[in-house]
Parts: structure tokens; sequence; C-alpha cells
């Protein structure tokens, strides 16, 4: 049993297909991996594409294609080594690294994440935050210290941070970006509902609240209108 816990880097990698990895199944790789955890917890030493599927309501098919992405090849008739799979899902996603990152707005939403001790569980590490507030600047937020924007650049520069969370009013959203992105920022993780105008080197994942409540809002009136219906 000892012997299936001691992986190298190199074992991880060694099956992982080279290409472009779909995002639905990216989506999906954070919920196996916080399954698997789960069980691993509770002693279950194996798992089977079927039995993820069970419990998570998905296709069996879909789920080993998803962790065939990773490099992960369950055997037949035992499936994955549970934590042999965690690993390889935790070293796929990065979360074995944390990636430093910047924050800009540190308004309600802005300290909010400041204050979330977890946010490093994901891979990423804020090391600070940018405001023009005067009731910000030179505060400190959870670990992290409020300075003004106008050493946004200079910083980034210095420490070769890559990452930068928007938490801004969106009437300054793009103001705020076109900073980051001149500060040579790569990736912009951003909680506005602003369409952000950026150059095809940066990446963008929106995480967009107003989309989310209206999902959630039309579901529900979906759900009580199938209720209504069947009475």
């Amino acid at each position: 049993m000892y012997q299936l816990l001691i992986m190298t880097k190199k074992d991880l990698h060694r099956k992982r297909p080279r290409t472009e990895i779909p995002e639905p199944t990216l989506r999906r790789l954070p919920r196996y991996l916080h399954f698997l955890q789960g069980i691993w917890e509770q002693g279950q030493m194996n798992i089977s594409a079927p039995a993820i599927a069970r419990e998570l309501n998905y296709d069996p098919t879909q789920i080993v294609k998803d962790l065939s992405y990773t490099g992960a090849v369950g055997k037949p008739r035992v499936g994955y080594v549970t934590y042999e799979l965690i690993r390889i899902i935790e070293d796929f996603l990065s979360l074995n690294t944390k990636s430093e990152a910047i924050l800009v707005g540190a308004g309600n939403l802005g300290s909010a994440l400041l204050s979330y001790d977890n946010l490093s569980g994901f891979g990423i590490k804020i090391i600070a935050a940018f405001d023009v507030a005067p009731t910000k600047v030179g505060t400190q937020i959870g670990n992290v210290s409020v300075m003004h924007v106008s050493r946004l650049n200079e910083l980034v520069t210095r420490l070769k941070v890559e990452i930068g969370i928007l938490t801004t009013p969106a009437r300054i959203a793009q103001e705020a970006v076109d900073i980051m992105v001149d500060a040579k920022i790569k990736a912009i993780w951003n909680f506005t509902p602003t369409f952000l105008q950026v150059p095809d080197s940066v990446v963008v994942q929106n995480t967009s609240m107003y989309a989310n409540v209206a999902i959630l809002l039309q579901r529900l009136k979906e759900l009580k209108n199938k209720q209504y219906g069947q009475i």
C-alpha cells in the first residue's frame, strides 16, 4: 500500500496528454477533488468512475474522459487509487503551489475575499490590495495591506505577479483593468458585471454574481411552475 503513495512529479505527468482542456471539464474537476478528499478521509482506498458518478450524478463515461485529461488511468475491477487520484488532480489544477495575486477594489466584496482564509486552498495567495478611497488606503484587511492604486505597477513589476482580482464598482472596472494590463498582469479574475476589453495575451475569468443570481431565480421559477403544473 505504501508504495502506491510514493509518487514523483514525473509520475504525475507521465500520461498527461498535451491538449486544450474544455472549460466544463475544468469546472467539474474541483468537484471530483472535493468528493475524493472526503472519501479518503473516511478511509476509502479505491474508487471507480461509476461510484463517483452515482454520488455526483454524472455520467461515468464523462468522468473517465474528464480524468483522462489529467493523465489519471484507472485499473479494471479496481478503479483509481483514491490518494493517487487526489494528488494527480491537485497537481493538474496547480493547487499544490500558491500563485501570488493582487486585488483591486477593497470595498465590501474585495474585503470579504481578503478576509477569506481558505482562498489559498484554491492555489491563490493575495499579497496586496489596491484602492483609491482614503478610508481604505493604508489599512490592513485580513493579513493584506491596502495600498493606493498608483503603486500597483511598481509592486507587480518588482514581484512579478501575474494574477489580478477585480472587485471594483462596475463603472471603473475597465479603467482598473487597463492599469493591470499596463503592469503586465497575465490573468484577471473578474467579479464585476463589466465585459472587459483586454489583449489576446490576457486571460479573463468572469464570476458574475448578477448572472448566477439570474440563473438561480429562473431555475426556481421553472421549478415552481413545474410543481404547480403537477397539482
